[in-house]
């Protein structure tokens, strides 16, 4: 089992709004395997590409990083325009909002914002943004909210996981350098969810997917949480969106964005060093981006006639306590994986006693981590499950975890195919709602009452 929670960025209100809106019940999907590329999801696809699978993925071209580096950028550039545009796509959009779904979470690499990687020493793909601004554009018109997951950061922060894009047991995220990679890459993002209108459904931006939860093994992460609120906040308040607790501690005199960034972080007062530095380094980032996604105003919005929502400040569930980072809106996303073992003995019963006596939301929330939703959960066991088990499984599942903000299934799909045999069975929601495990409407249970005759605890 991984159950884990994370400090999402929401963002915050103002005059008038591009930045999306938090949903009164969440009822989401990850767009998985998509901008972030994980092989397991896609076998049959990756192998086609040259890619290998093995037992350890820092072994074999089982990640974004491996296939740069063994294939070059030409190629790697080429393939990956391939993927990016085949594996999630109109279709699936129109499928996802005839199924209920309200928002998507969009794992994302810090390679996504292109001049923070060393191309000396570091191996992605180009190109991911374009198809980025293409697909938030699409759920956007389908009135789909999304979450940016900030899913793969700098340096790793996780060892020997491919959805990290690169698996190795070398974690370098902890450190005084990557940190500031990431906090450039929470600038740009938080400038262009307010700045570009095919962003205007995104509602909050992720600081780390699944960090190390040994505190020990992180230092300064802390800080780095703080200065994550800080940033997203200090671009808001350059666009001129009103945040509670936080002042610029500068005064802007251009009617230029990018410039009053620079100003900003020249001349505050009150955001430290590192809040600064981010801010001056966004700003050339977002000129070259301005004319790459035909966004102008990314490069010379006037400050304080255009503003928007305040992103939700998102963190994962991980020491120290994100809620001691909060300015302004927050949330908190949990994920729980009883397939991982660790939790429940495997077998159906013991199953459905844990998950039906889960108290997360309420032990989170004692701590001031909320709103609390789960971005990562499914039906995969440790058992051979039966198709009436998973149909109470999914029951039981929402139903614990729709006692706070709402759920996010992982993944939207998986690879159906000879090489992903029965994959897509317990990881794909649209596969599971054709199945019938999962009710069309999500709002909605097989059985509603699932869980009392496993209720244990008041």
């Amino acid at each position: 089992m991984r159950s884990l929670l994370g400090l999402t960025a929401l963002l915050a209100s103002a005059r008038a709004v591009l930045a999306g809106s938090l949903p009164s019940k969440i009822y989401g999907v990850n767009i998985g395997g998509w901008l972030v590329l994980e092989p397991w999801m896609l076998p049959a696809e990756w192998d086609s590409m040259g890619g290998s699978i093995c037992d350890d993925c820092s072994t074999c071209i089982q990640s974004e990083w491996a296939y740069t580096k063994e294939y070059g950028q030409v190629k790697a550039n080429q393939e990956f325009a391939q993927h990016w545009t085949t594996w999630f796509t109109q279709d699936d959009v129109n499928t996802l909002v005839a199924d209920g779904i309200n928002t998507a979470r969009i794992p994302l690499g810090y390679w996504i914002v292109e001049p923070l990687v060393s191309r000396a020493t570091e191996f992605y793909p180009e190109g991911g943004i374009v198809y980025l601004q293409k697909g938030v554009q699409m759920l956007a018109d389908a009135g789909i909210q999304v979450i940016l997951d900030h899913h793969a950061l700098p340096g790793v922060q996780t060892p020997g996981q491919s959805f990290t894009g690169n698996c190795t047991d070398n974690v370098q995220f902890y450190t005084d350098y990557n940190y500031k990679r990431a906090l450039t890459w929470t600038a740009v993002m938080t400038s262009l969810v307010h700045l570009d209108p095919a962003f205007s459904s995104v509602f909050a931006i992720e600081a780390v997917n699944e960090p190390i939860m040994d505190a020990d093994k992180t230092p300064n992460y802390g800080i780095f949480q703080k200065n994550f609120v800080d940033t997203v906040r200090a671009v808001e308040l350059t666009l001129g969106i009103p945040v509670e607790g936080i002042s610029l501690g500068a005064q802007v005199t251009t009617s230029n964005f990018t410039e009053a960034l620079g100003q900003v972080a020249n001349a505050s007062t009150t955001l430290n060093a590192e809040v600064r530095e981010a801010l001056a380094a966004a700003a050339p980032i977002l000129v070259d981006l301005a004319a790459q996604l035909a966004v102008p105003r990314a490069a010379g919005h006037e400050p304080g006639r255009w503003g928007g929502q305040d992103v939700v400040d998102h963190y994962y569930d991980s020491p120290p306590n994100p809620a001691d980072a909060a300015i302004g809106p927050q949330g908190y996303d949990n994920h729980l994986y009883y397939s991982y073992g660790g939790v429940a003995d495997a077998n159906p019963t013991a199953y459905l006693e844990s998950i039906c006596n889960l108290q997360r939301v309420q032990v989170d929330a004692e701590v001031g981590n909320t709103p609390l939703w789960f971005g990562e959960w499914g039906l995969p066991t440790q058992f051979e499950a039966t198709d009436e088990f998973l149909s109470m499984w999914a029951d039981a599942q929402k139903l614990a975890y729709s006692q706070g903000q709402g759920w996010i299934f992982w993944n939207f799909k998986v690879e159906q195919s000879e090489v992903a045999g029965n994959l897509s069975r317990q990881w794909s929601y649209i596969e599971g709602v054709n199945l019938g495990y999962l009710t069309k409407n999500p709002a909605d249970y097989h059985n509603a009452s699932v869980c009392e005759q496993y209720v244990t605890s008041s």
